[in-house]
C-alpha cells in the first residue's frame, strides 16, 4: 500500500512538471555549479569504523547540487551491520532517539547534532557502501554515489527527493546518466520511464538558462 501510493505521488508531480515547466525558468548557471561544504558534519568513521558507512540525503547530495541548509544528519549502513553498530554509537555516547519508519535509528551524538542512521536492506547496499569508501567530499566524509543516491531518493517518493533528483540529474554527465539507467534497469525495471522523465525535467532546466545565458552574450 505505501509503494503504491509513493507511486502515485511520484507519477503526480511529474505530470504537474512536465504540463508547466518552460524554458528559462531555471536557476543560474553559477548557482547550480556550486559545489560547497559550509556546514560541518560528523565523521562517523572513527566511531563505527570497520563498519562501512556513507553520507546520504540533504549532506550528501552537495556533493551533486548547490549545498542547502540541513538540521540533520542522514547515513547509512547495511542490515546486517546495525547490531553492531548501535553498540558503537552507543558506546561513543550517541543517545537513542527512537526507531526509523524506514528501517534505522535517530541518534543524539554528544555534541547535540542528530543523525538517522538508515539500516539498508537492499541487495544493493553492499555495493554502493563499498564504492562510497572513494566517493568522497570536501570534507572527507564517504558520499553515496549518484545513481544509487538517486535509486534511493527515487524509493523514498518524496516532492523534496525528487526535486533533488531532477536537479542532479540535469547536470549530470552521460555516463553518469547511463550508470543510473543501468540501475534501474536492474533494480527498479518497471521505473525506468519515470526516471527518463526526471531527466528530462532536470535538462530542460539547466538547458533552458545556458540559453538564457548565450542569447545576453
Amino acid at each position: 500500500m505505501i509503494t503504491d501510493t509513493r507511486t502515485r505521488t511520484r507519477q503526480t508531480i511529474i505530470d504537474i512538471a512536465q504540463r508547466h515547466q518552460r524554458g528559462g525558468a531555471g536557476s543560474a548557471l553559477a548557482f547550480l555549479a556550486e559545489r560547497t561544504t559550509q556546514m560541518a558534519w560528523l565523521d562517523l568513521s572513527p566511531i563505527l569504523s570497520p563498519i562501512r558507512w556513507a553520507v546520504v540525503g540533504a549532506a550528501a547530495t552537495r556533493l551533486y547540487m548547490p549545498e542547502r541548509a540541513t538540521r540533520d544528519l542522514d547515513a547509512a549502513i547495511r542490515a546486517e551491520d546495525a547490531p553492531a553498530a548501535r553498540k558503537k554509537l552507543a558506546d561513543a555516547k550517541f543517545v537513542f532517539q527512537g526507531e526509523l519508519s524506514i528501517g534505522g535509528a535517530t541518534w543524539r551524538a554528544p555534541n547535540g547534532q542528530m543523525v538517522d542512521v538508515i539500516e539498508g536492506r537492499e541487495v544493493w547496499w553492499r555495493d554502493a557502501l563499498a564504492e562510497a569508501q572513494t566517493n568522497r567530499d570536501a570534507q572527507g566524509l564517504p558520499i553515496l554515489p549518484l545513481r544509487y543516491l538517486v535509486l534511493m531518493k527515487f524509493q523514498a517518493g518524496r516532492v523534496r527527493d525528487l526535486g533533488d533528483i531532477t536537479q542532479m540529474l540535469g547536470q549530470a554527465d552521460d555516463a553518469t546518466l547511463d550508470a543510473t539507467r543501468a540501475l534501474f534497469k536492474q533494480y527498479a525495471p518497471a521505473d525506468l520511464n519515470d526516471l527518463e522523465s526526471l531527466i528530462t525535467l532536470g535538462k530542460l532546466e539547466v538547458n533552458s538558462e545556458q540559453s538564457t545565458v548565450n542569447s545576453q552574450q
